[in-house]
């Protein structure tokens, strides 16, 4: 299997390779690849007939110069002069004549037994008759040893005493015209490759001009994309093609793009803007509503007492509610309020003095060192609050929590950590969304905790990261450390020494 599936994905590399190539060398290489076919095709051709003209030619030449030597060559008698061997006389005209230190030229019996030649001479045998041993008709032209042989019988004298047939072999070597269609093949091959270099380089160039409209559209939308702002417009393309309607239609996208942004963004500050005045307008009944079942509790006896006090902690927790909202619409609405020098390790001290009473059995530790920040009071307040909160609420009777509040590198650390079993892996990416509840929560809290911290931090400038085993999946969870990083206040009278130290 593991080498089928080497082979599938070789397959699946070798056809995406061409993918991954520009398309503007795409299109010139395809464009350089035709060309290429087309001209191998024409020096094929052009090569294939030319060459076979050389060829002709050249045997032409070889035939015509053989016929004349047999034309011109006579001779009056072959005479022995030996065994087996014998001369020939009264040749006309000499061997001189023909001797040009290229072409070979000789006489020759049926034999091959030479009888006279040039200098430059070669033995290419005896004549060569159609039928082999067996006789036949004379073949006049044969290759051999890279030579053309041309072979004629030399007519005699009519007084002449010829006992045997005398032949005239005219060679001349195959390698002039072998060197020229050389040469041709050659500069085809050349012109081959140089017009595909051509063609190459005038696609590309062409294509660069082609896709240089889609170069300045990608341009634009890759700065549309990193400041996503679809009021950019899209360059004009000249020409009248698809290049330009594609232009056209990309503002236009854009256009009905921005126009719907600005219809969701009016939309969404609206709603903002109702949410924060809508809280901000409950607070006051609310706290009319309180102070009515307060005075009603402390005036009625019995069941109706108890039921007072009943709607008067409803009431307390929807006016906690009504605020939570109030504080990240404010935070949505990008509503600031006031920021001013503020000792964050004093905001812990006091918010863990809230707490105490509802520790229920946690060993609660408090090490705040002076760090101002500059921030609202209140929100500050509110994010130490809802972080030691938390993690009371979500551990169980006697586990330790600690919360301290030091200045590292111009910058103020908050941390809040307990020993507890830590966040479930299915929280792990949700615990800042809204109205999101652990399976342990026992307070039944409106889970905008840890929503609350976040925005806070955000707008005072900082960043709020939370650890916990649990949430990567260890095999044994142990803890959970939240860390609020705020910038330091830079008023220079605010000095950095040790508040308050304790534990409830």
């Amino acid at each position: 299997m593991s080498r089928v599936s080497s082979i599938r994905s070789a397959a699946q590399a070798t056809f995406s390779a061409p993918r991954q190539i520009p398309i503007r060398w795409r299109l010139a290489g395809g464009s350089a690849l035709l060309t290429l076919v087309i001209l191998c095709g024409f020096a094929g051709a052009v090569g294939g007939l030319t060459s076979q003209r050389l060829h002709d030619d050249f045997a032409r030449e070889v035939r015509a110069e053989a016929d004349l030597a047999q034309a011109r060559l006579k001779y009056q008698a072959v005479v022995p002069i030996g065994i087996n061997d014998y001369a020939i006389d009264g040749l006309t005209p000499a061997m001189s004549n023909w001797d040009d230190g290229v072409n070979v030229v000789r006489i020759v019996l049926g034999n091959g037994l030479q009888l006279d030649g040039t200098t430059h001479t070669k033995d290419f045998g005896p004549p060569k008759a159609s039928g082999g041993k067996h006789g036949g008709a004379l073949v006049k032209s044969f290759k051999q040893d890279g030579y053309l042989v041309e072979t004629r019988e030399i007519p005699h004298d009519e007084q002449a005493v010829a006992f045997t047939p005398v032949y005239v072999q005219y060679a001349r070597p195959l390698a002039s015209v072998d060197a020229t269609v050389g040469s041709l093949r050659l500069f085809l091959f050349i012109g081959v490759l140089s017009g595909a270099g051509l063609a190459l380089l005038a696609g590309v160039m062409v294509a660069r001009r082609a896709m240089a409209p889609i170069a300045s559209l990608t341009a634009t939308a890759r700065k549309i994309e990193r400041t996503r702002d679809p009021a950019e417009k899209i360059p004009t393309v000249e020409a009248d093609d698809e290049v330009a309607e594609l232009a056209r239609t990309l503002d236009g996208m854009l256009h009905a793009l921005d126009a719907s942004r600005g219809e969701t963004e009016d939309a969404l500050r609206r709603q903002r803007e109702f949410v924060a005045d809508a809280s901000h307008e409950l607070r006051t009944p609310l706290t009319s509503v309180l102070a009515n079942f307060e005075l009603l509790a402390e005036s009625l006896d019995g069941e109706q007492q108890e039921a007072a006090h009943s709607a008067l902690r409803s009431s307390r927790r929807m006016r906690r509610l009504v605020a939570d909202l109030l504080l990240l619409a404010r935070h949505d609405a990008a509503r600031q309020a006031p920021h001013t020098a503020t000792d964050l390790g004093q905001v812990l001290v006091e918010a863990a003095g809230e707490l105490g009473v509802i520790a229920d059995g946690h060993e609660l530790s408090i090490d705040a060192s002076r760090a101002f920040v500059d921030g609202a009071r209140d929100e500050l307040h509110r994010l130490t609050l809802n972080l030691v909160e938390n993690a009371i609420r979500h551990t169980p009777p006697g586990t330790h929590v600690r919360a301290s509040v030091e200045r590292v590198d111009g910058q103020v650390r908050l941390t809040v950590e307990d020993d507890g079993p830590g966040i479930p892996p299915d929280l792990k990416d949700r615990v800042f969304e809204r109205f999101v509840r652990g399976v342990g929560d026992r307070g039944g809290s409106s889970g905008l905790g840890l929503s609350i911290v976040q925005a806070v931090a955000q707008s005072h400038g900082g960043t709020v990261t939370i650890e916990s085993p649990a949430m990567n999946g260890a095999s044994r969870p142990h803890g959970t450390r939240f860390e609020v990083l705020l910038p330091a206040s830079r008023s220079p009278q605010h000095a950095d020494v040790p508040a308050t130290a304790g534990s409830a």
